[in-house]
């Protein structure tokens, strides 16, 4: 073997493991903790993350304030073309949000007024079994993350998920014009979240970038107490005594998915 073609082998070798590296170097900008790894200074630790959304204290202020500040913390841009939507955490009437469970004793306002709805973080996550090329793949704390650079834009995902809870960017999200805010001015984007491209699939992580530095989910925060988030196996955390405490339902809980998104009536 002559000197050039194994100069071009060690090239092509150290090209190879540089490929393989930087999906997990992302994953660990984003907050993923990789298998084994140490947690973060300061990080919120928890062993099956769940948030619980009180449809009692859902208002218009409520549902406005947790989508905006979703949308602000993770520079989704806005679109008038509603086909174009990137949408993480959005409103949605309760008939099309839990189709399966029409009850006529219910109360008035729970059906009339809309309520939120994002990735619901499944235990038995499906999108994850049909990614081709591991770009969504769920964290040993049940969280379900997306890896930008790993997506081939195939959209398997997108069709595995029975709740509509991921979206396609058929636009460039960096070429958009920045979000606006409550004074009419034009906010800069957040420089906490990375920027994506054109033609990978995105939706919630669960603020797993904001659980990396010890805050809690920007929607939670924003809520007013209306949602909350925590550790479902820490039988004394807030999540773990909501649920103990008030009747709640999931969505399609029948497919099997294991939702980890739950409803306060």
């Amino acid at each position: 073997m002559d000197s050039t073609r194994r100069s071009f082998l060690k090239i092509l070798g150290v090209t190879a493991a540089g490929l393989t590296v930087r999906p997990s170097a992302d994953a660990w900008a984003l907050g993923a903790k990789p298998r084994g790894a140490a947690p973060l200074d300061n990080a919120l630790v928890g062993k099956r993350w769940a948030m619980v959304i009180d449809l009692q204290k859902l208002t218009d202020k409520v549902r406005k304030d947790a989508v905006e500040a979703c949308n602000r913390a993770h520079n989704i841009p806005h679109y008038e073309n509603h086909d174009d939507e990137i949408k993480w955490i959005w409103e949605e009437g309760y008939h099309n949000a839990f189709p399966g469970q029409h009850n006529h004793h219910l109360p008035v306002e729970l059906t009339r007024d809309p309520l939120l709805v994002l990735c619901n973080h499944c235990e038995n996550p499906p999108c994850v079994r049909v990614c081709p090329t591991k770009a969504t793949f769920q964290r040993e704390d049940g969280i379900v993350m997306m890896d930008y650079h790993r997506c081939i834009g195939c959209r398997f995902c997108m069709a595995g998920c029975p709740y509509g809870s991921r979206s396609f960017n058929f636009w460039d999200p960096r070429k958009q014009p920045p979000l606006v805010n409550e004074k009419g001015e034009f906010d800069p984007p957040s420089p906490d979240y990375p920027t994506r491209m054109r033609g990978v699939v995105e939706k919630c992580n669960f603020c797993a970038e904001r659980l990396a530095k010890g805050k809690l989910p920007a929607c939670v925060e924003a809520s007013n107490g209306a949602l909350l988030f925590g550790d479902l196996a820490d039988h004394e955390s807030e999540v773990a005594k909501a649920l103990r405490s008030r009747y709640s339902i999931r969505r399609k809980p029948d497919l099997g998915t294991e939702p980890q998104v739950y409803y306060l009536i």
